[in-house]
């Protein structure tokens, strides 16, 4: 049996991470233009912000925490009108919602063939899928993966899956998992052990749900269209690279990947990197080497301000790896190399991009006691996610460095990456808690994995939320944000400043 055929086109559409209450409202929409014959079937894939949902027959034993615990943890409690006791959703874990038109009825058929699809995604990832006759769902030694709840308005279908990719199962905890007081939950990433990719994990979800159901979907591609890379190619490029490579100079540019780098370098700007390119820490969003390091150049800071000079730059921004191998962290280069800069050529303006340092106050102290004109040290992501993405860093030292630059007088710049499965609560908090700290400009930019060793996207954010989230900063009081999917926290820096109380999107 097979409800599509190679003419029937099943509409994908990946809403991303979105409440519940607000991807319920669109279903509703959705299905009403279903059962009007004014809408194509279609796969909606989505996560959730940690909420949990109470079905009609689900009750107060249901709930291991109460309501207000609940609300102080961040977990929302969501009444819905099907039937069905009490789940849980949040980010990391792929929802699944087909609406499409079923007209046999045969709900049986229609749940076993949606079971058997993500069955064969989980196949994939080298798990062997176990079903239960008494209950609807998929479980992997004997620990559930995925739950499923199916409705059914005039013979169109609502609701759907919930798969667990890699998402915090301790939300599980605050419930009894649909009735099951014994169930045990389990993910994707937890049998797998390695992180797991929610793109990868929704092609294949989605392309086996029509291969199971009989539709066609055409290949996706592996980026959106609003990230073509702007081609490296340039006159310019080539010239700065040929004198980079004649100063033996690095840049972040190059090392670390950079989708900007055709376009910086064909404006004739770059950021230079010192202290070499190999860095001693390994956090698992950069492309820049870890190795153990080479001593410090002491001849470094004079050939950048050598290269500055030539190249006529009036901005120049300087950042390095991590050297977590010196005694002051490099803080000395880098007073150092501003002062060269200064010296050799008067006038041009030096933004820093700086490490933590660990945290010595006295590495601090030394950075900005040669007052360079901007004080930039980037968060990178929400405090969730630290473990994770920057291991060997911490959230709140990070933000200590922003205080002390602004204790220090200085204008303070940071830089945060979506993408990686944080909330819009978890971002908001981030933007009030750089605020706090003293931090006046900000970019915001998509993560981009540099190879499938390091972690993989979680989310392309569409271009309309970074404007989102550039006028929200901009709203709270940052004084200036950059914000784009291509954005990276140098990039254009030589612009920020200059526009007071703007947001520069892109």
């Amino acid at each position: 049996m097979a409800i599509g055929n190679n003419k029937n086109h099943l509409e994908v559409m990946d809403w991303g991470l979105l409440d519940y209450g607000d991807a319920l409202d669109r279903q509703r929409c959705r299905v009403a233009e279903r059962i009007a014959g004014d809408a194509d079937d279609c796969l909606i894939l989505v996560e959730h912000p940690s909420v949990v949902t109470f079905g009609k027959t689900a009750n107060h034993d249901d709930l291991r925490l109460a309501e207000t615990e609940l609300k102080k943890n961040g977990v929302a409690l969501f009444y819905v009108e099907r039937g069905g006791r009490a789940t849980c959703h949040g980010p990391g874990q792929l929802v699944l919602y087909p609406i499409i038109a079923l007209p046999k009825l045969d709900v049986h058929w229609f749940v076993q063939t949606f079971l058997k699809a993500m069955a064969r995604v989980l196949s994939s990832y080298g798990l062997v899928a176990e079903f239960k006759d008494e209950s609807p769902g998929l479980w992997v030694h004997g620990k559930k993966i995925a739950s499923i709840g199916v409705s059914i308005k005039k013979q169109v279908t609502f609701h759907g899956l919930a798969l667990n990719v890699n998402n915090d199962l301790s939300l599980f905890h605050a419930i009894v998992p649909c009735g099951h007081s014994g169930e045990v939950m389990t993910s994707i990433a937890g049998e797998t052990g390695v992180a797991v990719s929610m793109l990868e994990v929704k092609e294949r979800a989605a392309q086996a749900f029509a291969e199971h159901f009989g539709y066609h979907i055409n290949q996706k591609h592996r980026h959106p269209q609003w990230l073509k890379l702007p081609s490296p190619e340039s006159k310019t490029g080539k010239e700065i690279e040929k004198l980079l490579n004649a100063l033996k100079l690095s840049t972040v540019c190059q090392s670390a990947h950079c989708p900007n780098i055709g376009e910086c370098f064909g404006r004739g700007t770059a950021t230079f990197m010192i202290l070499g390119n190999r860095c001693t820490r390994n956090c698992r969003f950069c492309a820049v080497e870890n190795a153990p390091p080479v001593p410090p150049d002491p001849d470094e800071p004079a050939r950048i301000a050598q290269a500055v000079q030539r190249l006529g730059l009036r901005y120049v921004v300087i950042t390095s790896v991590t050297r977590d191998d010196l005694p002051d962290g490099g803080a000395g280069h880098f007073a150092e190399t501003i002062e060269a800069v200064r010296h050799t050529c008067p006038g041009v303006e030096v933004e820093v991009l700086i490490p933590d340092f660990k945290g010595d106050v006295q590495a601090l102290h030394r950075v900005c006691e040669a007052r360079p004109d901007r004080f930039n040290h980037n968060i990178e992501t929400v405090p969730r996610l630290y473990g994770t993405v920057r291991p060997g860093a911490i959230f709140q030292r990070s933000l200590d460095v922003l205080r002390f630059g602004f204790s220090a007088g200085l204008p303070v710049k940071s830089g945060l990456m979506l993408g990686l499965g944080e909330t819009e609560k978890e971002i908001t908090d981030t933007l009030y808690q750089l605020l706090l700290a003293g931090c006046q400009f900000l970019t915001i930019g998509q993560y981009l994995s540099p190879s499938p060793e390091h972690l993989p996207v979680v989310r392309y954010v569409p271009p309309e939320e970074f404007t989102h989230w550039a006028e929200k900063a901009k709203i709270i009081g940052f004084t200036d944000v950059a914000a784009g999917p291509l954005v990276r926290s140098s990039y254009k820096a030589e612009e920020m400043g200059s526009r007071t109380n703007k947001v520069f999107a892109s």
